[in-house]
């Protein structure tokens, strides 16, 4: 059964970092692109950063580059998103997904349609 559980959300004031967390099982790991996408009330979801394991290709949103770093670590299954210097405008549900990567980078992470498998979610509120 594949899971892809999500951690490390919270409330954090505007300049603050956050850590997310992805922990996955069910599924070659290291064949994946493995994501970040994000969704604000009102609004579809987008991608923020994803990574491919096979050239360490990433994508990263324009609204959060220099801000935010994606990585993944192949032994413990598990893809990470450092925020640092948040705004309020990344608050928002962030979702951890996966896809067998036959897209490139950005098209997986520009499509969320293209992604295998998704996580519950995490919220991440960035107020004052």
């Amino acid at each position: 059964q594949v899971q892809l559980v999500e951690s490390g959300g919270g409330l954090v004031r505007p300049g603050g970092s956050l850590r997310l967390s992805c922990a996955t099982s069910g599924f070659s790991f290291d064949k994946q692109i493995l994501g970040w996408f994000r969704q604000a009330p009102g609004k579809e979801r987008e991608g923020v950063s994803c990574i491919r394991d096979s050239d360490e290709s990433t994508y990263y949103a324009d609204s959060v580059k220099g801000r935010f770093t994606v990585s993944r670590d192949n032994v413990k299954n598990t893809v990470y998103l450092q925020m640092n210097n948040l705004k309020p405008e990344d608050t928002g549900e962030y979702f951890c997904a996966a896809g067998l990567g036959l897209a490139t980078v950005r098209e997986m992470c520009t499509i969320p349609a293209l992604n295998d498998y998704w996580g519950r979610g995490v919220q991440v509120t960035v107020s004052s």
